[in-house]
């Protein structure tokens, strides 16, 4: 079944000018705005505008979104219904995934990883600023652009508010959300997080930006979720053979895996500050030479 394809259309005063995405909910769109110039636009796709509770969930996405304003956070410009196309208009962000710069040049060095968790813990700690709690925090849904050093927080799909009733649950309980390599431990159970959470999920990137690995092996969902009930996590320095990192970053790291909320940092900011001392202190070796070289080598030809 061919998807639709809304480029050449104008909604709500936003010119699609070309489908640059699509996922199983929402197709978006590069386009062009009067007052915003250039932006992006998310629109529901069409099989699921009549199901009430995917309008909910998106509509409630973008009042989230705008509900955010930080330097890192990929702005909401305008949310609504124009004849049934449900759509959210969001700032245009230059750059690739985190994930796609994790993968083509990580691991990436300790001080370049502690500036890209400082502008997460400030973007998180605006969120949790005004009651939200992202709960799904990954590199897919980060933006990095090489050029600024800036990493931009998206998609508040599945976040929640910390102050909702629990009748206005769009997830079933026991049903938990995120994604299972990123996602905190407490969260499986399906029931509702806090911003410890979004600690842990950060504490993931952390690790996963230093090292090219993830805290757990699990090479199945089922592995995965059972680990993360019953098991503590790789300590940093023993995830990659030859690869060492100061103590100092590795007990920041480890502190933001805790199984338990209450033995995290008490709030991202704090976790973004260990990190950063951690950082500090650690000496570059030999084997981060190749890693380290090849990203200031993507830095500079991205800056020429």
């Amino acid at each position: 079944m061919a998807h639709e394809n809304l480029a050449g259309r104008a909604v709500a005063g936003y010119r699609l000018l070309e489908r640059v995405g699509e996922g199983g909910t929402a197709t978006v769109y590069r386009a062009e705005h009067d007052v915003h110039g250039k932006c992006a636009v998310k629109t529901l796709r069409e099989r699921l505008r009549n199901d009430p509770t995917a309008v909910k969930r998106f509509l409630r996405e973008a009042g989230y979104g705008s509900r955010v304003r930080h330097p890192n956070v990929v702005r909401t410009y305008d949310y609504g219904d124009q004849d049934g196309l449900y759509y959210l208009a969001l700032e245009w962000a230059d750059g690739t995934s985190l994930a796609d710069l994790a993968t083509s040049h990580g691991p990436l060095p300790p001080a370049d990883v502690a500036n890209i968790v400082e502008q997460l813990a400030g973007a998180l700690s605006a969120a949790h600023a005004v009651g939200i709690i992202h709960r799904d925090l990954k590199p897919e849904n980060i933006v990095y652009d090489a050029n600024t050093r800036t990493a931009k927080l998206l998609d508040f799909g599945i976040a929640r508010d910390a102050q909702e009733d629990p009748s206005e649950r769009l997830t079933r309980t026991g049903f938990f959300v995120g994604t299972l390599q990123y996602v905190a431990p407490e969260a499986l159970s399906g029931e509702l997080v806090g911003e410890a959470a979004d600690t842990y999920s950060l504490a993931t990137i952390t690790y996963y930006l230093l090292t090219g690995r993830h805290p757990y092996g699990g090479r199945s969902p089922r592995e995965l979720f059972q680990q993360l009930l019953t098991e503590a996590p790789t300590p940093l320095n023993q995830a990659v053979a030859g690869l060492r990192f100061a103590k100092a970053l590795e007990d920041a790291v480890m502190k933001g895996l805790a199984r338990e909320p209450s033995e995290r940092q008490p709030t991202v900011s704090v976790f973004a500050a260990d990190v950063r001392r951690g950082a500090e202190a650690a000496a570059p070796s030999p084997e981060r030479g190749g890693p380290l070289n090849l990203f200031r080598s993507l830095l500079r030809r991205r800056q020429q």
